[in-house]
């Protein structure tokens, strides 16, 4: 339900249409996520000559955050837009890393520098904007933490009223990192697709803007400056493969369409590259879709311990599939204590401490590598899309202090804490 205030359609530059993902069918663009001819999801449509102005030289004019890549976003007028600064977050060289797995070259994006700590700060960049531009005074989303942040954060910075619901089982850190923005947080009885399915519900009640169902194609295509922004750290080029935590599977897909804009547009050479999508085994229905060969994702009843990617019926999970067969690439799960190690491996050998999402990445990672499916020599991606200070309980009982000792130098002696720098 859009807001009755509005009264002209508002413009967002390159951005023309909203295009049917199975149907192709053409609509006005506006707060809706379903095709009216199929019911499919839709996505945004650009016009191609508006596009073709956007240059190298023009991106590096602009903003050092995600709206240096408006040209090639559904970018409302820049009064409109919502800034917090995400975006420009940093590539890593990851050496240590792959030297203990056995790699050539391997880089980490990492996006937990973002404003509330996770790649979410993209999403409802673009949502939020897309929010005002249509008139509507209240942003609400279904998270699974991350979002939730995301959104009362953008919520308290513009004025609107921010209205979240969360599976009431939330990592502690995560219903802090909400709360404390002062938004109407609701806690549900369920898992993330209980919250998501009631959210519909509420859209269709409410004039509301939910981030991630009636303004999705504009969220999704948050995710696509990710990809960008790899590229153009790269020195405006592909990586040979990347890695990407699953959860509703359009991280990954928006990364893919972010690689296929450039190599069309002319800002990078069309080079080939893979795509390798990471799951929790506790939540792995498109990674069992693509074991199993299926082209239906069948939703199942998450239980892990990465519940950033808890989601038991992800709405892109088809399409991610597909991404993956597509590239070369493939899709992986990982048990819970893999996710663990995964934690403890990236944060020993590159000192990034990442939420469990980025556990599951890592450790999809390695888990490919020993399986043949990732080419160790060619120049590898992966994503941390989230901070680990936001999902401590998972790693603290596989860390803590080296010794307890009291406050002596021969009990410090006497440890044997000091033998390995004599």
């Amino acid at each position: 339900m859009a807001p009755t205030e509005t009264l002209a359609p508002p413009r967002f530059g390159a951005a023309t249409a909203l295009r049917c993902r199975e149907c192709g069918a053409i609509d006005d663009l506006s707060p809706t996520h379903a095709c009216r001819n199929c019911f499919a999801p839709l996505e945004i449509g650009y016009d191609a000559g508006a596009l073709a102005t956007v240059t190298r030289a023009s991106v590096e004019r602009g903003p050092a955050s995600l709206w240096r890549y408006a040209g090639l976003l559904p970018a409302p007028a820049a009064e409109l837009r919502v800034d917090l600064g995400a975006g420009c977050t940093r590539l890593v060289r990851a050496d240590n890393l792959a030297m203990a797995l056995g790699m050539r070259r391997l880089w980490v994006k990492d996006e937990s520098s973002n404003p509330t700590h996770s790649f979410k700060d993209r999403v409802v960049a673009l949502a939020a904007s897309a929010a005002r531009a249509f008139g509507f005074r209240t942003i609400a989303c279904a998270s699974t933490g991350n979002l939730a942040n995301a959104v009362a954060a953008a919520a308290a910075r513009t004025g609107l009223r921010a209205v979240v619901l969360i599976p009431a089982d939330l990592e502690p850190a995560k219903v802090v990192a909400s709360a404390v923005y002062c938004p109407t947080l609701v806690a549900v009885d369920g898992v993330y697709d209980d919250v998501n399915r009631l959210c519909s519900e509420l859209a269709a009640e409410y004039p509301w803007a939910f981030v991630n169902v009636n303004l999705r194609a504009f969220y999704a295509e948050g995710s696509k400056t990710l990809g960008y922004e790899v590229a153009e750290q790269l020195g405006w080029r592909l990586p040979e493969q990347v890695v990407v935590p699953v959860a509703s599977g359009s991280l990954l897909t928006k990364v893919d369409k972010a690689f296929r804009e450039l190599g069309e547009l002319g800002l990078v050479e069309p080079t080939p590259y893979r795509v390798f999508g990471a799951q929790a085994a506790g939540c792995s229905p498109v990674a069992t879709a693509y074991a199993n060969g299926w082209d239906v994702v069948r939703p199942v009843r998450p239980a892990t311990i990465a519940k950033s990617l808890a989601i038991g019926n992800p709405a892109d999970g088809p399409y991610a599939v597909d991404v993956a067969r597509r590239t070369g690439g493939a899709i992986g799960s990982v048990s819970d204590a893999e996710i663990v190690d995964g934690i403890r491996l990236l944060a020993a050998t590159e000192g990034i401490f990442a939420e469990t999402a980025g556990g599951v990445t890592v450790a999809t990672l390695r888990r490919l590598l020993r399986a043949g499916s990732i080419d160790p020599d060619a120049e590898t991606v992966v994503l941390n899309t989230g901070d680990g200070l936001k999902t401590v309980d998972a790693v603290a009982p596989a860390v803590g202090p080296t010794a307890v000792i009291r406050p002596s130098l021969d009990a410090f002696v006497a440890a044997g804490l000091g033998e390995e720098n004599r």
